[in-house]
């Protein structure tokens, strides 16, 4: 059987990514929004950069869609720890 050969991933361009994405989340940090605000845009930044290394540098955008399922299963305990903590914060 001949294999599907993919493409060399972008390992520069998403190391970009990730390091504007982490300048963005410290001019987020000073730039004084309320504090729900700070909270949610961070969290949707980090979300973005687990994305972006989950992808790329865990190849899991070459990998079959059964493996996706397999490491996104923990994704909504993780979800519910997080509401769980910022509504003790509350």
């Amino acid at each position: 059987m001949e294999q599907a050969e993919h493409k060399q991933p972008p390992y520069m361009v998403v190391f970009g990514a990730l390091g504007l994405l982490t300048l963005i989340e410290v001019g987020v940090a000073f730039v004084g929004l309320p504090r729900i605000q700070t909270i949610v845009v961070l969290l949707v930044l980090a979300v973005w950069k687990a994305l972006l290394v989950a992808l790329y540098y865990m190849h899991l955008r070459f990998e079959p869609r059964r493996l996706w399922f397999v490491v996104a299963s923990p994704l909504p305990l993780a979800a519910i720890l997080v509401l769980g903590v910022l509504a003790e914060g509350w």
